[in-house]
């Protein structure tokens, strides 16, 4: 879910935020009215909890007050949230910040068409109705992992030169203009869990968020230790951490402490299945008698995996670190283009 904070700065603006606030049905929303009475929080204070906390900072007032206010609190392009700002008349709404990977330029049109407002939105390929690598991979649930090189991406389309583009994954829709499935490219898109591929001169890698880590470990491990035991089994598998989407283990597990914050930091659900459940998984797992005297089923990490991704493709079998095990399996996922973002 959306978090949004919600700035206003007169009356007429508090009264504005309050309609805002009714329009995000699907974010959790907070308004804070700056137009008079005692201010515990300096404004400062304000946006630099918001950039941390924030997906969404919305300003009722002067674009001037709010770019000063985030400036400094800025840290780049995959980790900024998206902010907008609307006049109080409620007339404008204009994204200045993260408009693609951010979905401030989305917000917009989304809060313009429920206020009857007027999108401002800034940003070329927008614009030009060019299709735009960071805003797709939002949209596909895909992790932009070389953020720096989206500006090359876009540069080249803008120019109305070709890119390359290939996927790992089953694609659905009509492909933009200007994206090539064929032939070799000074610049290019890869969307697929083979993070080492290099198939263009500069390959931007959108990495599906799909992988599930299973997770079988001793009494007592604590969060570090599980921490680097996942770690090293993504990078052995040439994965990103930014791919992790959840965790799974056996039930007799899943009270462990130190698991439990492991998925608490980095916002990880945990899956919990019996061994019964594990043990009706289908495939090829590596068995360990030990375990299945220890748990009742031959493979905690493995099955855990594979039966959390709803049967998906075993990434890498079982590795063991410091008394933890995992492993890690990939859910069965596609890709879609639409067509009503201005490439016809």
């Amino acid at each position: 879910m959306t978090h949004a904070k919600i700035v206003s700065f007169t009356s007429r603006g508090a009264a504005l935020a309050e309609r805002v606030q009714g329009c995000l049905t699907d974010a959790l929303a907070e308004r804070y009215d700056r137009s008079g009475g005692l201010r515990k929080t300096s404004l400062s204070r304000f946006a630099q909890q918001a950039m941390v906390d924030c997906d969404l900072i919305i300003f009722i007032g002067a674009a001037g007050i709010a770019v000063r206010a985030v400036a400094p609190y800025l840290v780049g392009k995959a980790f900024d949230p998206a902010v907008l700002v609307l006049d109080e008349n409620g007339r404008f709404v204009i994204p200045i910040l993260s408009g693609h990977l951010g979905g401030a330029n989305a917000f917009a049109r989304q809060l313009a068409e429920a206020l009857g407002a007027q999108a401002v939105i800034t940003t070329a390929t927008d614009g030009r109705g060019v299709f735009a690598a960071d805003t797709w991979a939002r949209e596909q649930n895909l992790i932009v992992l070389e953020t720096a090189r989206i500006l090359g991406i876009s540069a080249a389309l803008l120019r109305g030169e070709s890119v390359g583009f290939r996927s790992e994954l089953p694609v659905e829709g009509r492909i933009p203009p200007k994206l090539e499935t064929r032939g070799s490219f000074p610049a290019g898109i890869a969307v697929g869990m083979d993070t080492r591929a290099e198939p263009f001169g500069c390959t931007l890698h959108l990495v599906p968020r799909a992988v599930h880590v299973g997770i079988g470990c001793r009494r007592g491990a604590g969060k570090s230790t599980i921490e680097a035991a996942v770690r090293a089994a993504l990078e052995a598998a040439g994965l990103p951490w930014e791919a992790l989407c959840a965790a799974a283990t056996i039930d007799r597990k899943a009270q462990e402490p130190g698991l439990a914050e492991f998925c608490a930091a980095h916002g990880l659900a945990l899956a919990a299945f019996s061994a019964e459940e594990l043990t009706e998984v289908a495939g090829e797992f590596t068995a360990s008698a030990f375990v299945r005297e220890t748990v009742g089923v031959d493979n905690v990490c493995e099955r855990a995996a594979v039966r959390s991704a709803k049967g998906g493709r075993l990434l890498l079998a079982k590795t063991a670190r410091d008394g933890v095990t995992a492993a890690l399996a990939a859910e069965e996922r596609r890709v879609r283009f639409e067509t009503a973002n201005g490439w016809d």
